[in-house]
């Protein structure tokens, strides 16, 4: 047992954590006061350090929230100012730089933390390199998005989709570095940077339960197609092909499945991304989370993409 520095009981030892937060001038000052009101102030366990990088110039009225949140934070805040909009990728690895501490917790700006999330994401990263969790929408839009939980099952699942929902990941540092950091390649680092540490042998944990609170809108939709983004795609593959984490078959078939997902149109993946959900929540194994629910109102929902074999997906994106 011991007491925080502002007071509170902490019944929980655990490893000292920064919480790394990228902001951009996209952000709404009202999302991010409340992630943050989430991942610092609410939490049973609080993060160490917060550090925020700032992702370009901002609007005064996003700059005025990010000093207000600098100068009401009840624990230290490194604020990462960066000139010029690098990028999620560039701008997280400036945050990492700037981590006082080796475990390291993400969240995104828009995105709500559940009270608990530290407390049940700190004792798995004891014996890992990195861990996540479920999230859940509240406007039951997209619904749940449940990670692959067996060891093994995360890295069958990485060769064809993220096993990670990122804005949930407790990670250690020395694991991201040794594996290139973030790098940069847009809406796809975090794949990338993920599947290179479970290559390089990452103990990797994922819990079922929801442990965050995430937002979407049509822009969410949008921005998972195109061609730029179906050059990342491209390039992702390749990659992974070239680093042997994928099979010659395998890289066919992510070609196919998930650069043909970035050419159809946004109201069509809008249109099949329940349907999928709700034929991955019924595939043998599949272990529901526990259900979880925030206050009316204080969030709204995310995007994500679930596994199933290409068949499936194009079965299911046909008959929408």
């Amino acid at each position: 047992m011991r007491i925080s520095p502002d007071g509170r009981l902490d019944l929980h030892m655990h490893e000292p954590f920064s919480l790394l937060v990228p902001v951009y001038d996209g952000d709404r000052p009202d999302h991010i006061r409340r992630a943050m009101r989430s991942a610092v102030d609410d939490q049973t366990v609080r993060p160490d350090q917060v550090v925020i990088v700032r992702d370009g110039p901002v609007r005064d009225e996003l700059a005025r929230c990010l000093d207000e949140l600098q100068r009401a934070s009840p624990v230290p805040v490194t604020f990462v100012p960066l000139r010029h909009n690098r990028g999620l990728g560039p701008a997280l690895d400036q945050g990492l730089a700037a981590s006082w501490f080796d475990v390291i917790a993400r969240m995104d700006a828009d995105d709500v933390a559940m009270p608990h999330r530290f407390e049940v994401e700190l004792p798995l990263i004891a014996d890992a390199d990195i861990v996540g969790a479920g999230v859940e929408d509240t406007d039951e839009i997209v619904g749940r998005r449940v990670p692959p939980i067996d060891p093994a099952r995360i890295q069958r699942y990485a060769r064809m989709h993220d096993p990670f929902n990122h804005p949930t990941v407790v990670y250690r540092r020395d694991a991201v570095l040794a594996a290139g950091g973030y790098g940069d390649l847009p809406l796809m680092e975090d794949y990338a940077l993920f599947a290179r540490m479970l290559q390089r042998g990452a103990r990797a944990v994922n819990v079922a339960e929801p442990l965050v609170f995430y937002r979407v809108s049509a822009k969410a939709f949008k921005r998972r197609g195109g061609t730029g983004l179906l050059r990342s795609e491209l390039r992702l593959q390749r990659e992974f092909r070239r680093r042997g984490f994928t099979s010659g078959p395998e890289y066919v078939r992510n070609v196919v499945v998930r650069g043909g997902y970035r050419l159809i149109p946004w109201w069509l993946r809008r249109a099949v991304y329940r349907p999928l959900i709700a034929l991955y929540s019924r595939r043998p194994g599949h272990r529901p989370a526990a259900p979880a629910r925030p206050a009316p109102g204080e969030c709204g929902p995310g995007e994500w993409e679930h596994q199933t074999s290409a068949a499936a997906f194009w079965r299911e994106s046909a008959g929408a």
